[in-house]
C-alpha cells in the first residue's frame, strides 16, 4: 500500500489490492467502513481491489461529526478516488444510502472517469415504513430551520435498518454496552440535527446532478426499506443520463443492504455488473 492511499483511508478505513480494477466503497451517514466489509470481501474474491475510507468527521466523537459539512464528506472521497486512479486502470464507485449520493456527485464531477456506479439504498427521501410521517413533514423542518438545530438530535431505534435478527442483535449489544469504540464499530445512532441539515443540502445537490451522470449504473434497493422507500430508486432511474442502467430490487432486507440478508446476492450482482462494464469497454476498443 502506498503512503498516499494510507493517508486517505483515515483510522478505520481499509484498502486491499487484488486486481488492476478497483472499487471505491462509500459508507453511509454516521456509519463506518465496517458496514462495507462484507461487500468488500466478496468483491475481492471476484478479482477487484477494494478501498473504503472513512468519511470526513466520522468514526469519532459527535462533536467531530457536528463540525463537518457535506462538502467535507465529498472532498474526502474525491481525494480517495483520485488516489485510486493513480494506482488502478479503472475505478468503480459504490455507496450506501448517503454514500450513494456522494457516489452520484463523484460521477457528476468526474464524468466517464468513474467507470461504473453501484448505488445501494439511495436516499433522497426519508419515506420508509419506519419513518413517522408527522416527524418528517412537520417536526423535522421546524427543528432544522430554527436554533433548535444546535440542540436536538434524532435517535435511531430498532430495527436500525437491518432485518436480519442476528446482525441487529449484535448492533444492539454494542449500543447497550455503551462501548467506547461504538462509533468506530457501528457508527453513531444519535444524529445531531445540524448533521441532518447538512445531509439535506447534499440531497439537493445530488438530485440536481443526476442528469449529468453518464457512468454505467446499477441501482440496488430493497422493496422493504424501512428508511427510504423504493420511490428513491425509481427517481434515480428516471433522472440519470447514463445509457446503461440496471435496477436490482431485492426483498427480505431493510435499508442497510450491506449487512442484511441479501448482501451476498447484492455483492455478486455488483461484481458482475462491473465486469460487464469492463467487457463493454474492451469491445468498443
Amino acid at each position: 500500500m502506498t503512503q498516499e492511499i494510507q493517508n486517505c483511508l483515515g483510522s478505520t478505513g481499509f484498502y486491499d489490492r487484488r486486481g488492476e480494477d478497483a472499487v471505491l466503497l462509500i459508507h453511509g451517514l454516521t456509519g463506518t467502513p465496517a458496514e462495507m466489509r462484507y461487500i468488500a470481501k466478496n468483491l475481492l474474491k471476484q478479482g477487484f481491489s477494494v478501498a473504503c475510507p472513512q468519511l470526513a468527521g466520522h468514526c469519532g466523537s459527535v462533536s467531530d461529526l457536528k463540525r463537518s459539512k457535506w462538502q467535507d464528506w465529498y472532498d474526502s472521497m474525491e481525494i480517495a478516488f483520485e488516489t485510486l486512479k493513480k494506482e488502478h486502470k479503472r475505478v468503480f464507485v459504490s455507496g450506501l444510502s448517503m454514500g450513494a449520493l456522494i457516489a452520484i456527485k463523484l460521477a457528476e464531477e468526474k464524468g466517464d472517469r468513474v467507470n461504473g456506479l453501484g448505488l445501494l439504498s439511495t436516499t433522497f427521501f426519508y419515506d420508509g415504513w419506519n419513518m413517522p410521517r408527522l416527524k418528517r413533514k412537520l417536526l423535522l423542518p421546524f427543528v432544522l430551520y430554527t436554533p433548535l438545530q444546535y440542540f436536538m438530535s434524532w435517535e435511531e431505534t430498532p430495527p436500525y435498518g437491518i432485518k436480519c435478527e442476528r446482525t441487529r442483535a449484535l448492533v444492539h449489544a454494542v449500543l447497550e454496552n455503551r462501548d467506547s469504540m461504538a462509533s468506530e464499530k457501528v457508527g453513531i445512532f444519535n444524529t445531531p440535527a445540524v448533521v441532518i441539515k447538512e445531509s439535506t443540502r447534499l440531497i439537493r445537490s445530488a438530485k440536481r446532478g443526476l442528469p449529468k451522470v453518464i457512468s454505467p449504473t446499477l441501482i440496488v434497493h430493497s422493496t422493504e426499506d424501512d428508511m427510504a422507500s423504493v420511490k428513491n430508486a425509481h427517481l434515480v432511474a428516471k433522472r440519470i443520463s447514463s445509457s446503461k442502467v440496471e435496477t436490482f430490487l431485492v426483498d427480505d432486507s431493510y435499508h442497510v443492504l450491506t449487512l442484511d440478508k441479501r448482501k451476498n446476492d447484492i455483492a455478486l450482482r455488483m461484481g458482475e455488473f462491473f465486469k460487464k462494464c469492463v467487457a463493454t469497454e474492451a469491445a468498443v476498443v
